[in-house]
């Protein structure tokens, strides 16, 4: 899958949200919010059309546009690349990092607890 931008990801988070929207609804969801024009967001469509992570199809007389790419895969990538780019694929660094440079909250710590104990327990 291509990479997508932090723009384009913009356009992914309505769609995803709200199914298949023609080009004036992801307009009026994405533009106005950011500041964006129609022709910004409309460019970013194309982008996202490009990159095969948009198809358009004729639905109810529009030309609407869906997304071919999961909200889950897009996050397991762009998570997994954060990964290898930044602490050579290994996990434990991440969180040391976000240890060390964050308030880690007690809801939070006890969460990371938790979801270490059933790590444990799937072994």
């Amino acid at each position: 899958m291509a990479r997508i931008s932090a723009a384009e990801s913009q356009v992914m988070e309505t769609v995803w949200g709200k199914g298949p929207l023609a080009a004036d609804e992801i307009v009026a969801e994405v533009g106005a919010p950011q500041g964006w024009g129609e022709a910004t967001v409309k460019t970013l469509i194309n982008r996202l059309l490009k990159k095969k992570a948009l198809v358009s199809e004729r639905l109810e007389g529009r030309t609407r546009y869906r997304a071919l790419v999961t909200r889950e895969d897009y996050v397991q990538g762009e998570s997994q690349g954060l990964l290898d780019r930044l602490f050579g694929g290994e996990l434990a660094p991440l969180v040391a990092h976000y240890a060390k440079h964050r308030n880690l909250s007690a809801g939070e710590v006890a969460r990371l607890k938790r979801l270490i104990a059933e790590l444990d327990d799937g072994e």
